[in-house]
């Protein structure tokens, strides 16, 4: 498969652009978008804000890791999730090339804690000095690095952002995650042994624990489908169906405030 281009096939009017879908599927996976942009930018602002009121919350270590989270999930939410929102409400992706670079970097070079952003945004900005590119991906409505295209350059880029910046966060996130089930049973085993564990500690544990799900089950099938493009570009995909896993990593700007605010009990 080659990749796909920012501008509309030749022939056709640039306000109206053929549509992979039928209209009422992007008005309804903009509506769906909408709906996840919205309660992630509220969600996660809300997070922010009882945060910085709340001495009792700020002098809680882990506070700082979810505020961290919160800003990451409202950068996403506000400017990958809405800019996509709007594009499905269109049909087509109207920001042109400028827009496409942006909403890509924004999605994508947003990261986890300190390191994790630094780490991210020394990546992300390497198609912005010719090294890779983003472009249109799915149904054509948002932008990511361009998974398609053989050439050289960008297959270089590709596999080098895939291997630092999905393989690597991954593998140490398992790793963590074993550890984290490992502890989590060892502290059991010593509250059941009349151990001073506090049930508070558990619950963070198992909050955290849930929050490391969240990610894998969100952004898994999308590094699936990236990897099954870069490995055997001959395989079909269909643009509904590579819309997918894009729509289910951006959902997860929503769903992370809701385990960090419902799971932790210190809120």
């Amino acid at each position: 498969m080659e990749g796909q281009n920012l501008s509309p096939p030749s022939g056709t009017d640039e306000e109206n652009p053929p549509l992979l879908l039928s209209r009422s599927a992007y008005v309804a996976l903009a509506a769906l978008m909408g709906v996840f942009s919205a309660a992630g930018i509220l969600l996660n602002l809300l997070v922010v804000v009882v945060t910085v009121r709340h001495r009792q919350l700020r002098q809680q270590p882990l506070s700082y890791a979810l505020v961290n989270l919160a800003v990451c999930d409202l950068g996403c939410a506000a400017f990958g999730g809405v800019p996509t929102a709007v594009a499905n409400a269109m049909g087509y992706f109207s920001m042109g090339r400028l827009g496409c670079v942006l909403e890509g970097f924004a999605v994508h070079a947003v990261g986890g804690v300190v390191l994790s952003w630094v780490w991210s945004f020394l990546w992300n900005t390497s198609p912005l000095f010719g090294w890779g590119r983003f472009e249109l991906e799915g149904i054509r409505t948002s932008c990511a690095p361009d998974w398609y295209s053989r050439d050289t350059g960008n297959m270089s880029f590709i596999l080098v952002y895939f291997l630092l910046c999905f393989a690597l966060p991954f593998s140490i996130i398992l790793l963590s995650y074993c550890q984290l089930l490992w502890t989590l049973r060892q502290v059991s085993r010593l509250q059941a042994e009349g151990g001073s564990t506090t049930r508070v500690e558990l619950q963070v544990g198992r909050m955290v624990a849930v929050m490391v799900l969240a990610f894998l089950a969100s952004w898994l099938p999308y590094a699936a489908l990236a990897l099954t493009v870069i490995l055997a570009p001959g395989v079909h995909i269909s643009p509904g169906l590579a819309t997918v896993p894009v729509f289910l990593a951006k959902s997860s700007t929503a769903y992370n405030p809701v385990i960090y605010i419902f799971m932790n009990r210190q809120w």
